[in-house]
């Protein structure tokens, strides 16, 4: 693996690349016999039907050794004799549609995450729904158990606080029975509420509310010990949001509050910053290498871009 800057600059280099590499070949190279030995097996009729996992144990009870599965299967790729040849469909799990918001309450995501308790082995569940634009926590509560029962009821709650109205929102989360129960599908049909999934244990999927759970565990404020009652989890999780929302200058965000970037007012506080740098760099421009630092707002966020492409067949929430 290269840099981007050693990537930037081979471009710029017609030479490219010059690294010699090593000058003599690995001691543990496979031959070009032992090489063929491999394929040879592999695509004979007593082992052709098998995976290489299958193989080389099957080789080591008859007394054979000839190389690692690891080594079986990089032969057999580069030979491209690697392919799918079961009756049924190769399972895949798609990625999520990529979404995009340009405002605030057009994507929203949420998740639940575990709270301890005073009881070894028992947990509160704190349900919490962020608006990825701005990263205001605009729904939170805890409760006793994980129910779809009980996400529908704060989702209500959370549409009629931001006044959505029906086609206007996507609400993103994982694949947990909460996340897939009747009782929540049915409400966000009948608020109008689009919703979206991750792929099956892939966290990543769900990065804001992820990264929401990871303050929210290792903020300065996150009590030492484990919560005596429900009451007490919920009295600090209403203070967590204050704090979160009001008070929390967000990195993501170029570091203004999310109350502040959901109600719009980032982009007067963004250019009041920046003519504060202009001013300072024009009484003192030695300490400037460059441009002053960049205070322009955000103008849109993305849910699971495309690596490649990235802008392209979007799903844009209006």
């Amino acid at each position: 693996m290269i840099s981007p800057r050693t990537y930037k600059r081979w471009r710029a280099d017609p030479v490219g690349d010059k690294r010699r590499g090593p000058l003599t070949e690995p001691a543990n190279k496979l031959s070009t016999a032992e090489r063929g030995k491999i394929i040879s097996i592999s695509t004979s009729e007593e082992y052709r039907d098998l995976p290489p996992c299958q193989i080389v144990p099957q080789l080591a009870d008859q007394g054979s050794y000839i190389a690692s599965e690891s080594s079986f299967y990089r032969v057999l790729k580069e030979e491209e004799l690697l392919t799918y040849r079961g009756r049924a469909k190769p399972r895949t799990h798609k990625k999520p549609e990529p979404l995009v918001a340009f405002a605030p309450n057009q994507v929203w995501s949420w998740d639940i995450t575990y709270l301890c308790s005073a009881v070894q082995g028992m947990f509160f569940y704190a349900y919490i729904t962020i608006d990825i634009y701005s990263r205001k926590i605009v729904a939170a509560d805890v409760f006793e158990t994980e129910s779809s029962e009980y996400a529908a009821r704060l989702m209500r709650k959370a549409c009629l606080a931001e006044g959505i109205s029906k086609e206007q929102l996507w609400l993103h989360s994982d694949n947990g029975s909460p996340m897939k129960g009747a009782t929540l599908l049915a409400t966000l049909q009948k608020l109008g509420v689009v919703p979206s999934f991750s792929r099956p244990a892939v966290s990543d999927d769900n990065p804001y509310s992820e990264a929401l759970f990871r303050t929210l565990k290792y903020c300065p404020y996150f009590p030492s010990k484990p919560f005596l009652d429900l009451e007490e989890a919920r009295l600090w999780l209403i203070r967590f949001v204050d704090w979160y929302n009001n008070h929390h200058l967000h990195s993501a965000i170029k570091f203004v509050t999310p109350a502040d970037r959901h109600a719009g007012l980032d982009s007067q506080i963004l250019q009041n910053r920046k003519v504060v740098y202009q001013i300072a760099k024009g009484i003192n421009p030695n300490r400037w290498s460059g441009k002053i630092r960049d205070w322009e707002p955000i103008t849109k966020v993305c849910l699971n871009p495309l690596k490649n492409n990235a802008g392209a067949d979007m799903k844009i929430a209006a």
